[in-house]
């Protein structure tokens, strides 16, 4: 039997509960997040995108077998699908993190540059998709000199490095390396250069933007997790302020780093630093 509501005026509470405000160093001691197994969680959650991005796919891929598609139903379903990749990519983000973290490395021989080109246009994919788009139609997109320069965006090689191969873990590499170009696409008014070097048996990276900058203060704060600075909130995106944070883990795991470089009155250059050649420490 249905109840008739009361009006919100005539509802009572005979002992309404008391307020109490919390202070931050109370609560320090019971985070919600402590007690749980973020990688178990991740897990859980990869084998449904998995499933939306593969039906996705089909749909747009196999019309013969699902029907054709007017312009507004492929232009949606690109975009889930474009949503679907990026969570995955996050994901993955936070796996090879916590794989870094534990000392889990995989080494393997690989080509600098090339793992490079595969960072941006996964960035670009993800975060500039119109500029994906005008890239090509299907299959693989080529990231041509001219087609990049077009659009702002410059890979500058240095002789020594053109052919360089590395030691180290690709994967990690590639996480740090894209999430370095995301946060440039992210903050860029027009530019993005991306330099590659090597030098005493190290390469140097620097990917740079022309975007509002970072005080000298905060140089080290954007590193922490869940920070944004002032100067970056002048971008209309999102941001969860993990992927700095989680790219310097992973590049201090693989034995470089990565600083912020001052003395640019706009724009800002991340500089990864890292050995040619993993080190992997001795089993006991």
């Amino acid at each position: 039997m249905l109840l008739p509501c009361a009006k919100k005026s005539q509802i009572q509470m005979k002992n309404p509960p008391s307020e109490k405000k919390i202070n931050a160093p109370e609560m320090a001691g019971d985070r919600f997040f402590d007690g749980i197994d973020v990688e178990f969680i991740i897990h859980e959650l990869k084998d449904p995108i998995s499933v939306i991005e593969t039906a996705l796919r089909m749909l747009l891929e196999r019309r013969e077998k699902y029907g054709p598609l007017t312009a507004k139903q492929e232009k949606t379903l690109v975009r889930a699908l474009r949503s679907s990749k990026k969570a995955r990519g996050l994901m993955a983000d936070l796996l090879e993190v916590g794989r870094a973290d534990a000392g889990c490395l995989q080494c393997c021989r690989f080509n600098a540059l090339a793992a490079i080109d595969q960072a941006l246009a996964e960035a670009l994919e993800t975060t500039e998709p119109h500029l994906w788009e005008t890239l090509g139609t299907t299959g693989e997109k080529r990231l041509g000199a001219a087609t990049l320069d077009d659009h702002g965006i410059a890979v500058v090689c240095s002789a020594s490095a053109s052919d360089l191969e590395l030691l180290q873990d690709e994967n990690k590499f590639r996480q740090i390396v894209g999430n370095l170009i995301k946060n440039a696409l992210q903050y860029r008014r027009r530019r993005l250069d991306i330099t590659l070097g090597c030098y005493d048996g190290r390469i140097v990276l620097e990917v740079a933007d022309d975007g509002p900058g970072v005080e000298k203060e905060n140089h080290e704060l954007i590193f922490k997790c869940y920070t944004r600075v002032n100067a970056c909130s002048l971008s209309s995106r999102s941001s969860h302020g993990l992927g700095l944070a989680g790219a310097r883990v992973m590049a201090r795991r693989l034995g470089g780093d990565i600083t912020l470089k001052a003395g640019r009155s706009t724009g800002a250059t991340f500089c990864l630093s890292l050995p040619m050649v993993l080190e992997l420490p001795l089993a006991p």
